[in-house]
């Protein structure tokens, strides 16, 4: 007959004494820890919209897409969804203010209804070129980066330009959309895409 090891011997009296390692669950809830990668969500007040998370989402899970709208306007519209994501926590990780998208402790989401419920959108307002009208940028983007760079965004015209409007110092533009051939040295002045900004580079 062979003994039990003392090892084996210790690890059963303390299975006695103080109960299974296993959990109840799903019978009583489970409190997940700290750092448990579950459900990402979107924190509208901090994202600034650049799109990062959807670049380096390995499945595809993050949809970022530019929707313009009748009146003139333009949305960015990013939408994250869940029965996609494998919680991998690249998005929040690649996050321009690392608190855009944080993964929550959540993981009990399964359901019978629709598969498209399974989701979450946010839409951001975008800055549109004043030459060609195409969208260059979140606006939410373009603030952060004036307040992170602070007084050298007055390096740049269209930094200038964007800070002072926000305090009602410039006027806003409302010409309406321009070819390239006639775009000219004083548009880089303007609040205007890289494209844009190339051809009156060029001419000047």
């Amino acid at each position: 007959m062979r003994y039990p090891k003392l090892r084996e011997l210790r690890e059963a009296v303390k299975a006695l004494i103080k109960g299974p390692y296993t959990i109840r669950y799903p019978y009583e809830p489970v409190k997940p820890y700290e750092r448990f990668r579950g459900r990402p969500y979107f924190h509208e007040e901090e994202c600034t919209g650049c799109g990062a998370c959807g670049q380096v989402c390995p499945t595809g899970a993050i949809e970022v897409k530019d929707v313009p709208y009748s009146s003139g306007k333009c949305k960015r519209k990013m939408t994250v969804h869940w029965d996609v994501c494998i919680f991998c926590g690249q998005c929040q990780a690649n996050c321009l203010t690392s608190e855009g998208i944080v993964l929550s402790t959540e993981f009990e989401f399964a359901t019978t209804e629709k598969r498209e419920d399974l989701k979450q959108e946010i839409e951001k307002e975008m800055v549109l070129c004043e030459c060609c009208r195409e969208p260059i940028a979140p606006f939410d983007q373009y603030k952060w980066t004036a307040k992170r760079l602070g007084p050298l965004s007055f390096a740049n015209a269209s930094l200038i330009l964007f800070y002072l409007r926000m305090f009602n110092f410039a006027s806003k533009a409302g010409s309406p959309p321009r070819k390239e051939e006639e775009i000219s040295r004083s548009e880089r002045i303007r609040v205007i895409c890289p494209r844009c900004r190339r051809q009156a580079v060029i001419k000047s």
